[in-house]
């Protein structure tokens, strides 16, 4: 009994505590907003140019020695700052829940306003560290999940109106080290192994339940590469693996899984699962011929074992919007 009182006692510390970073944190955007604003006004006004700067920067180091992080270049980067999201009241309300560091990254590489607001969400939802943020940036997560979105099946959007930004149309393992050749095995075994990095790429919501996870129908037993469950989604995720291109007949066996999971083991207060088929390569109009009449709801993706070409990606996305 008193282990329990004492549990909540430690709960209620570690709660005034992340309140305080967080309130810390939000004071800190505050005054960079502040100062960047200003600078911003005052540069605008032809009252200041680059040696001004150069001489607050100097001024503040003499006047406050003990302050570090307001040197020209950073007071330049506030200003930046103040001037990226002036227009957009409401991110500029949303960027003050992330760090600093996690709002630079964002603003000095997204590439359009619609960018930066989905890091930005995304930093809210998962907690990313700047380490994972910078990874999702370097790795097009913006690109590959607007090109997902695109490509959902009308039965998934239909079963799953909630389902944006859940998956992608390529994942990107290049954390798996896997030789050019390689076997669904190694593709698998590295998955497992490497399980945190593989949550990060799919998201925070994610939870694993196994590997070859058994489904017994009559007197067979079948077995699920990988199953997790998606807890903003409700539901069962399973994965199949395909070390080579995707071919349509891959669907019936990810489909007959689907039907057994939801029969034998999906709860009833749970969604209908899901399923992803992982290919190392995918032709898009044999995927788009494949899920044209399938009534489960199921995505085609592949994976890349190395950093995506970014231009690629974003020429990709570029069509897909123009269609």
């Amino acid at each position: 009994m008193l282990s329990n009182q004492f549990n909540h006692i430690v709960y209620l510390i570690r709660e005034s505590r992340n309140n305080a970073l967080k309130s810390v944190n939000q004071e800190l955007i505050n005054l960079y907003w502040s100062i960047g604003e200003y600078i911003s006004n005052k540069v605008e006004s032809s009252e200041w140019g680059k040696s001004v700067v150069e001489e607050l920067a100097i001024h503040i180091r003499e006047t406050e020695p003990e302050i570090k992080g307001f040197s020209d270049k950073n007071l330049w980067r506030m200003k930046q700052f103040y001037e990226t999201y002036r227009e957009f009241p409401k991110l500029s309300t949303l960027l003050r829940e992330i760090s600093w560091s996690n709002n630079l990254a964002i603003f000095s590489r997204g590439k359009t306003i619609e960018e930066k607001e989905f890091y930005i969400k995304l930093c809210i939802e998962e907690r990313y560290s700047f380490r994972e943020l910078d990874r999702q940036i370097s790795s097009s997560l913006f690109e590959r999940t607007m090109i997902g979105n695109e490509k959902l099946s009308p039965v998934v959007r239909e079963m799953y109106p909630d389902i944006t930004n859940t998956f992608k149309d390529s994942y990107i393992l290049d954390f798996l080290n896997l030789p050019a050749t390689h076997s669904e095995s190694d593709l698998q075994k590295g998955l497992v192994n490497q399980l945190k990095n593989f949550i990060l790429e799919l998201g925070k919501d994610f939870l694993f339940i196994g590997e070859e996870y058994k489904l017994q129908v009559g007197n067979s037993d079948f077995y699920v590469d990988l199953l997790f469950y998606h807890r903003g989604l409700q539901c069962l995720v399973a994965f199949e693996l395909k070390a080579d291109k995707f071919k349509p007949e891959h669907l019936g066996q990810l489909n007959f899984y689907l039907e057994a999971l939801d029969r034998d083991v999906k709860k009833t207060n749970e969604n209908p699962s899901l399923g992803i088929l992982l290919c190392k390569d995918k032709d898009n109009e044999v995927v788009e011929y494949a899920l044209s009449r399938a009534l489960s709801p199921t995505m085609v993706a592949e994976y890349q074992t190395q950093l995506p070409d970014k231009k690629l990606l974003q020429k990709k996305l570029h069509d897909l919007f123009e269609k």
